[in-house]
């Protein structure tokens, strides 16, 4: 098994390192923040990378918020950053479906399991879609639904794709409609696989917690079109146009950061120990991914400007 090398501390690794990629993509939750909990030295090193004429962008597979509520949520943390170097799984989705699958009528509208940030992107694509936030599916089922769901007198004629990512009022009346859509062709899609995410100092559910019972009822994989797929990969790639043998993804997460950026073909890829993943995961025997180098925080990485 491959090794990984350990970077914090040891001030001339840390340069030959940093000297190695002139792009950086970086996670989100885990890496810079939990929750609204700024980690310390992150807005300091990511200014130091720039300083040194790296890229950087943010990549993350947080399908509740959109590109300009991320950026609200950099601002108020005190990044500097923009749209432009924010690129999220909702986003992700959005173009897949409109400039990938290109849904057209009659069957060209979405029925979105989720919160308003993938609402905000599939509204920049142009891609008509119901469901999502609309406060009449944030309810229990009724002796009418059941009815009307069965026989699809209830159902929109128009829906061709079924898009899950993580809804925070999910219940059995949205899943009932998604189970009868994909029952009847349409094309299942996630913005994002991950059993979990960081919040708080803790982890919580995540997006695949939603999309799961669905795969479950009807023996479907979605298309996930957050990290590791290298759909969202090519996507990234194509924007930015950056070279993937001088470019590193920094990520907590062993399945879909270090997964991401390994499968990617990327020069190189960096844990930090502040998320989900530990040095003992990617050492212990049929680790998923094992990253090229760790450190125990991002802000490790600073060491050589000191």
């Amino acid at each position: 098994m491959a090794s990984s090398k350990y970077l914090t501390g040891d001030s001339s690794a840390i340069q030959e390192f940093i000297d190695r990629f002139d792009v950086f993509l970086f996670d989100c939750d885990g890496v810079l923040w939990s929750g609204d909990h700024l980690f310390e030295g992150v807005v300091e090193t990511l200014e130091f990378l720039r300083s040194k004429g790296k890229k950087t962008i943010f990549v993350t597979n947080n399908s509740t918020k959109s590109r300009p509520q991320y950026l609200a949520k950099f601002t108020s943390l005190g990044i500097p950053t923009s749209t432009e170097e924010i690129f999220g799984s909702a986003y992700s989705a959005a173009i897949y479906i409109s400039r990938i699958l290109k849904l057209s009528p009659p069957k060209n509208k979405v029925y979105v399991i989720g919160e308003a940030g993938i609402e905000q992107e599939l509204r920049t694509e142009n891609v008509p879609f119901i469901g999502g936030t609309d406060p009449s599916f944030r309810r229990d089922m009724t002796p009418e639904d059941w009815k009307g769901i069965a026989d699809g007198s209830l159902l929109d004629p128009e829906v061709g794709c079924v898009l899950a990512g993580l809804d925070f009022h999910i219940n059995y009346l949205k899943l009932s409609h998604g189970f009868q859509y994909l029952q009847r062709g349409a094309v299942f899609l996630a913005t994002n696989t991950d059993a979990t995410f960081p919040m708080n100092h803790s982890f919580f559910p995540g997006a695949g917690s939603v999309s799961l019972p669905l795969a479950n009822m009807t023996g479907q994989k979605p298309i996930a079109l957050g990290k590791p797929s290298q759909a969202m990969m090519d996507a990234i790639e194509g924007k930015f146009q950056f070279d993937r043998a001088r470019t590193c993804m920094v990520g907590d997460r062993l399945d879909t950061d270090i997964k991401f950026g390994i499968e990617g073909r990327l020069g190189g890829t960096l844990a930090v120990q502040t998320g989900v993943n530990k040095k003992a995961d990617w050492e212990a025997e049929g680790a998923v991914a094992v990253p090229a180098f760790y450190v125990d925080k991002l802000s490790d990485l600073r060491l050589v400007a000191e």
